[in-house]
């Protein structure tokens, strides 16, 4: 049974009422299949949810007769309302002062009516689930469980509405947030870059033209002030390509070939003659987020690249199509990670601590952009790799 906040307060029914911010909303199947299912199992004509605003009962569904709003003095539902009964039921020839009342209020002259308020968790009543007809009646006790049965899934229809909008108000503020925020990573990314650019450019003029001057000593600081000044700037340009990749889930999908995806991301590391990378090139993939594939494909080969001391750096793109799936991996013969560090190496900002083959530590966001990107496509990413020797990251995407 629905609580009943077992006083009535017009001023907090009300402010119950506006959470749920129903009041001029349209039709809703929902709702009126509902009012459908009520005329059938209570063998009446008409059906109702009501809901009671200040001055007026509005009509979210009605099966059986126009929606038209009527005032709510003198209304049917202002009685249930206020009743202390799970369900009012008012006949004519029992209650002729109540639809004398009520004359004029309604389209039809009616002399069967049957309402169960609809109280919210505090136990104020925000509507009625009703139903009438032109002729006196008895509900049987079957007749009036399905009448209260259906009034409780008029009431989680209500609720469900009132928590969707809850969290629709909270996705709107996390969004203004984050858009904030990017906004914010943006301007400051871009005012650093240019002081730090002088000091990457000042300090190796200064530590090439006085190299022969300075003992060694000073030639080393200078060297650590050269390659931390380039760790923030690959720190800098990481955190840019990681809000930015929202922009890259919102491109449309398109069809395309894999081969031809990959090639140019391949060209961009095959400079040297110890980097060797092999990948499928007669694949088609359909509807899928090339902007996306490609950022995950080239955040995945440079780290396997970077964190590798072998003399010849191998990477193996595989690939193999899934029924609901298209799964792709990135295999390399470096260095491997440790099983406890699986999860932690996807988190934002999170690094193993061992630097790259240039003696680099990385940003900890290089990860973190593909697993947000894979995600974001309704895809999931995994690791299995083995210290010393290499380690195999797999992803896949749903497939269209």
């Amino acid at each position: 049974m629905q609580k009943n906040s077992g006083t009535f307060n017009e001023k907090l029914r009300r402010a119950a009422l506006k959470e749920y911010q129903i009041v001029n909303t349209g039709p809703d199947e929902d709702y009126d299949n509902l009012t459908f299912l009520a005329t059938v199992a209570c063998e009446v004509s008409i059906a109702k949810i009501n809901i009671v605003d200040r001055d007026r009962i509005w009509n979210k569904s009605v099966h059986g007769a126009e929606s038209t709003e009527v005032e709510r003095e003198h209304s049917f539902c202002d009685l249930t309302i206020k009743s202390k009964t799970p369900i009012l039921c008012l006949k004519r020839s029992e209650d002729p002062e109540i639809f004398e009342s009520a004359t004029g209020l309604y389209s039809t002259e009616y002399s069967f009516y049957a309402g169960v308020p609809l109280y919210n968790p505090d136990g104020h009543a925000i509507a009625v689930f009703c139903i009438f007809d032109t002729y006196e009646k008895e509900l049987s006790s079957k007749q009036e469980a399905a009448l209260l049965a259906l009034s409780k899934q008029a009431l989680k229809l209500f609720e469900s509405r009132k928590q969707k909008q809850k969290l629709f108000t909270v996705q709107n503020k996390l969004e203004e947030k984050y858009k904030e925020l990017e906004k914010f990573a943006s301007l400051v990314s871009h005012d650093l870059k240019s002081p730090l650019a002088n000091i990457i450019s000042l300090s190796e003029l200064l530590k090439d033209e006085n190299k022969e001057k300075f003992d060694e000593e000073t030639n080393q600081y200078l060297q650590f002030l050269v390659e931390a000044s380039y760790s923030l700037r690959n720190y800098i340009d990481g955190i840019l390509s990681f809000y930015r990749s929202d922009h890259v889930i919102k491109k449309e999908a398109s069809n395309i070939n894999l081969g031809k995806l990959l090639k140019p991301i391949v060209d961009l590391y095959t400079v040297s003659n110890n980097i060797e990378i092999s990948y499928p090139e007669d694949i088609e993939l359909t509807a899928v987020n090339k902007a996306a594939l490609t950022q995950v494909f080239m955040n995945l080969i440079s780290n396997a690249l970077k964190y590798n001391d072998k003399d010849i750096r191998k990477v193996r793109i595989a690939f193999t199509p899934e029924e609901e799936f298209y799964t792709f991996e990135v295999i390399d013969n470096g260095n491997g990670i440790p099983a406890e560090r699986f999860e932690k190496i996807f988190e934002l900002f999170a690094t193993l601590d061992t630097a790259d083959r240039d003696g680099n530590v990385g940003s900890g966001i290089g990860l973190a952009t593909v697993k947000k990107l894979v995600e974001s496509l309704h895809g999931k990413v995994s690791i299995s790799s083995t210290e010393g020797e290499g380690s195999n990251f797999k992803f896949s995407v749903p497939r269209h």
